[in-house]
């Protein structure tokens, strides 16, 4: 193996590693830090599109407020994601996995809900380092009872149906 070899394929380890910690740390975040342009800033691109249960986002400065009242419905929450298939074509990449989300409600209830699905995310390398530039939660399954939606926060845009199911981001 000669060395530009060698550094192409140390490039592509490296560039998985990173973006394994980048997914691993946006989901711990979600449990854990302040949702607000700072966060946003750290794991996405400006003209980010997020789909997730709660609804679609375009643009950077839209996800903190909308992740923000999603995830003021649980009272704590444990997001984990399984091993991504990362797929790197030059300075973008695309990662799949799977995402177990556990919620407790706020409502004071203290009820679980549970939800798994499939993550789809595609990533840009910038000057800070790889971020997110679209994602996609797929919820396959749940158990117990979803909060209520509250108005303007549900799949469709202004849908605020209480029968809505909120899946997690």
């Amino acid at each position: 193996m000669d060395i530009t070899q060698m550094r192409l394929e140390l490039r592509t380890l490296t560039d998985r590693a990173e973006i394994t910690d980048l997914l691993a740390r946006y989901l711990r975040s979600l449990d854990e830090d302040a949702l607000d342009e700072e966060w946003a800033r750290a794991f996405h691109t400006e003209d980010v599109t997020a789909e997730m249960p709660v609804g679609t986002v375009h643009g950077r400065d839209a996800v903190p407020a909308t992740v923000g009242r999603a995830m003021a419905l649980f009272d704590r929450t444990v997001h984990l994601g399984g091993s991504p298939v990362i797929e790197i074509a030059g300075d973008r990449a695309t990662a799949r996995g799977p995402q177990l989300s556990t919620h407790v409600l706020a409502d004071g209830s203290k009820d679980v809900f549970v939800s798994a699905g499939l993550s789809e995310t595609e990533l840009v390398r910038t000057a800070d380092g790889w971020r997110i530039s679209a994602t996609a939660l797929r919820v396959v399954w749940t158990r117990g009872t979803p909060p209520r939606l509250p108005e303007g926060l549900g799949p469709r845009a202004g849908a605020g149906s209480p029968d809505a199911a909120v899946g997690s981001h």
